[in-house]
C-alpha cells in the first residue's frame, strides 16, 4: 500500500454485505465509486475474512464480518469546498444544532470528484453556517443526501452529538421521508408497496436496477391525484437506496416525469418543461438530537414542479396525452 493521511479498517455488517468492494467503500467514505475503484487499483485497499487475504479487486463482493482496510487519500489535496450563492436555496429552520433546508434542482450534497456544480455545504458556507463534525471537510455535517436533480428538505448536522444521533436514525429508518412525484400513467393499484431489491443496473455503471442480489428496497406509495398521462403520487420510504423512488417506479413502468434516465417519455417532460425529474422531498421529520422532540418540516414545490401540475390540472393532460 501506498503512504497517505488516513488508514482505517472498516468491519462489514448484514446491511451491506455482497455489495462490491468498490461499491461499499463508497458507501462508508462518501467518495464517488469511480475514486474508490482507483483505490483497489492502485493497491491501497485491502480485505480479510477471519485472518485470510482475499484479493481486492474493485468488484469483489464483500461477505459480512469481512476487514476491509483502505487507505485514503486527502480530500483536501483535491476537493474543496466553494462558498457559492444558489438562487433557490433556503434555510427552512436553524438552530445549534441543526440547519434544515430546502436544496433546488442542480445542487449537488457535497463536493466529490467531477462535480464542478454548486453543493448544499458550499451553499451553507457562503450564508456564514458553521458546521463543526469529524470526516472529510467537504462532507462536514451532510447526514443524508438527496440526487442532484432532486429538489426538497435536507437536514445538516452542525456538531458532532447532531452528526452521531442523525445518521443513527437515518440507519434505523426512524426518520420519516415523505416525498411527491409526478409519475407517467395511472399506478395499479392506486395505494401500495413496492418491495424489490435495487443494485447497479447490469449494464450502465452509473443507473441503478431492481435486482435479484441487490439491497433491500422498500417503498410505500399513495396516487393523490390521476390526470391520465401521469399521476400525482405520495411517496414514503421505508429504506433509502441510491436512486429509489425513481428506480422502482421505472420498474414498474411508470417512471418519474421528466426523468429520462429511467425511461420517461421525452415529448410529455419538454412539453411540461421538465428538464429533471419530477421529484421533491416533501416532508422530514426526525427527533430533534438535542432537545429529543420530534420536528416535522415541509416544502412547497419548486416552480418548475408547480407548472407540469399545474398544467395538466388545467387541462393541458388531454392535449399531451393526444399529441
Amino acid at each position: 500500500m501506498k503512504d497517505t493521511n488516513d488508514v482505517t479498517t472498516w468491519t462489514v455488517d448484514a446491511d451491506h454485505s455482497a455489495l462490491r468492494l468498490d461499491a461499499y467503500l463508497a458507501e462508508v467514505t462518501g467518495r464517488s465509486r469511480s475514486a474508490t475503484s482507483q483505490w483497489c487499483a492502485e493497491d491501497r485497499v485491502s480485505v480479510e475474512v477471519a485472518g485470510k487475504p482475499l484479493k481486492p479487486t474493485k468488484s469483489l463482493k464483500v461477505p459480512v464480518g469481512a476487514q476491509v482496510t483502505a487507505e485514503v487519500p486527502d480530500p483536501d489535496a483535491k476537493i474543496r469546498v466553494v462558498p457559492e450563492t444558489v438562487d433557490g436555496f433556503d434555510i427552512v429552520h436553524e438552530d445549534d444544532d441543526i440547519v434544515v433546508v430546502n436544496k433546488p434542482a442542480g445542487v449537488a450534497a457535497h463536493p466529490s470528484p467531477g462535480w464542478h456544480g454548486p453543493t448544499v455545504v458550499g451553499a451553507l458556507t457562503a450564508v456564514g453556517v458553521a458546521i463543526s463534525t469529524s470526516g472529510a471537510a467537504e462532507r462536514q455535517g451532510i447526514v443524508h443526501r438527496l440526487d442532484v436533480g432532486t429538489s426538497g428538505l435536507m437536514v445538516v448536522a452542525k456538531n458532532e452529538h447532531s452528526y452521531s444521533v442523525l445518521k443513527k436514525a437515518f440507519k434505523e429508518r426512524t426518520v420519516t421521508k415523505v416525498y411527491h412525484a409526478l409519475v407517467q400513467g395511472i399506478p395499479d393499484p392506486l395505494r401500495g408497496t413496492i418491495d424489490a431489491p435495487i443494485g447497479r443496473h447490469p449494464g450502465h455503471e452509473w443507473r441503478f436496477a431492481v435486482v435479484e442480489d441487490g439491497r433491500e428496497a422498500i417503498t410505500h406509495y399513495e396516487v393523490l391525484e390521476a390526470f391520465g398521462p401521469a399521476s400525482l403520487v405520495e411517496v414514503h420510504l421505508e429504506t433509502g437506496r441510491t436512486h429509489q423512488i425513481r428506480v422502482h417506479f421505472s420498474a414498474l413502468h411508470h417512471p418519474c416525469c421528466g426523468d429520462l434516465t429511467y425511461g420517461a417519455d421525452p415529448a410529455l417532460s419538454a412539453r411540461w418543461g421538465l428538464t429533471r425529474q419530477w421529484l421533491h422531498a416533501h416532508r422530514l421529520g426526525f427527533e430533534h438530537p438535542g432537545t429529543g422532540q420530534v420536528v416535522e418540516f415541509t416544502s412547497e414545490y419548486s416552480p418548475d414542479l408547480s407548472f407540469a401540475v399545474d398544467a395538466m390540472r388545467n387541462g393541458d393532460a388531454l392535449t399531451a396525452s393526444s399529441t
